[in-house]
């Protein structure tokens, strides 16, 4: 994870509070469990501290500190009046202290474990702080607020990041119908080498290889090709990418694409047929993030998860839809904003402007696995940006 300082704006975080409906967010972390509280308050990950500490912002006033006598530096770059505790009973009555008269307050917790992104806090931390009084509530529409939404130059970098991604694929694909008229072998690891020394070469850095999976080796949504165990890719076979890269400078953001070929001069019909399911469905996921923003309605992330997957349900191949339709995009792949997802959790999350998604329905099958996905980017005036190219059609990787 990324470990830049972020700039801490009490007054936003205070106008926030209140517009999401609470009394006050009480940040809490012990030897870095609850990065998410390390990221609102500008503690790098490697900075986390041996003991527990409580930040407590309210809706008006100043904050409270709550930190251990070895460690009475903790929070010190902070604004707020400091608590400093050594015994776990002053820990608990720093906290009642902290704590008195409020009604609800927002934690990284989620009712019943329903996202599991946001439930950083243990279940016993959450009792304690029950017990002293305040209801509790989810902090992750806060969280993604301040953590997840992109300034306009990650966005610059996010198109930037999207031009060679794009650029590479083809790299990726000519690579492919050149050793394929040539008569050579071509694996799937060499594809996946040479599209990261393509990123290398550009600027840019992954957490991880791509995904290069041809046959049945698409149908695995998190299939990785492992040297001695990859299969050689060969004419009539058909071949998915799934590519995901940044440019390796400070506060980069993710570019993250799947497109699908065939190795030949055209593509079967019953390929064809899974993919145009598969794209309307990615379609009709953008126009529910459109249609939303152009009335200026609240969206929640499990929206967007339904409108994709009731198409394809409806075309009958919803059991082969295996996984949620889209992820928060930062300076992480995966990133901790609001995911399009009704499947594997409820995504009650909002939709947010200035944060990032991808939309990437799949249909899951034996002989292949088709997947499409594109990055959507709501700016700060709720326009809806589709980057990455969106795929029309199985490419004829030899036509």
């Amino acid at each position: 994870m990324n470990e830049t300082k972020v700039a801490f704006d009490l007054e936003k975080i205070q106008q926030a509070i209140i517009e999401f409906g609470f009394d006050g967010w009480l940040l809490y972390d012990f030897r870095g469990l609850n990065v998410l509280t390390l990221r609102v308050l500008g503690i790098p990950e490697h900075e986390a501290k041996s003991r527990r500490f409580f930040y407590f912002i309210p809706a008006k006033g100043a904050p409270q500190k709550l930190v251990h006598r070895i460690e009475t530096g903790a929070l010190d770059h902070l604004p707020g009046e400091k608590h400093v505790y050594l015994t776990w009973q002053q820990l608990h009555a720093g906290l009642e202290k902290i704590l008195s008269d409020q009604k609800k307050i927002a934690m990284e917790y989620s009712p019943k474990a329903a996202n599991p992104y946001v439930s950083r806090v243990d279940a016993g931390t959450a009792e304690l702080v029950r017990s002293l009084g305040p209801e509790l509530g989810s902090s992750g529409n806060l969280i993604q607020y301040f953590e997840a939404r992109w300034s306009p130059h990650q966005w610059q970098l996010h198109l930037e990041a999207d031009r060679i991604n794009r650029s590479a694929f083809d790299m990726a694909w000519d690579m492919v119908a050149t050793s394929i008229r040539s008569g050579k072998t071509i694996r799937e690891m060499d594809v996946q080498n040479r599209v990261m020394k393509y990123y290398a070469d550009h600027g840019m850095t992954t957490y991880h290889a791509p995904i290069v999976a041809v046959g049945p080796h698409s149908g695995d949504p998190h299939y990785e090709p492992l040297p001695g165990k990859d299969a050689e890719i060969c004419e009539g076979q058909f071949l998915l990418l799934d590519m995901w890269a940044k440019l390796d400078v400070p506060m980069g953001v993710y570019s993250d694409l799947t497109k699908v070929g065939f190795v030949g001069d055209g593509v079967p019909q019953e390929v064809t047929q899974v993919f145009n399911v598969v794209a309307g469905g990615r379609d009709a996921g953008i126009k529910c993030v459109k249609d939303a923003f152009a009335v200026g309605r609240p969206l929640q992330g499990w929206e967007v998860d339904q409108a994709t997957r009731d198409v394809i349900e409806n075309a009958g191949l919803g059991e082969y839809f295996i996984h949620r339709t889209g992820h928060n995009i930062g300076q992480e792949t995966h990133g901790n904003g609001a995911h399009m997802d009704n499947l594997e959790t409820k995504e009650d999350r909002l939709v947010m402007p200035m944060t990032c998604f991808s939309i990437e329905p799949g249909v899951y099958q034996e002989e292949f696995g088709i997947r499409s996905e594109i990055n959507v980017f709501i700016d700060a005036d709720s326009q809806v940006h589709v980057t990455g190219g969106i795929q029309k059609e199985v490419l004829a990787i030899l036509g």
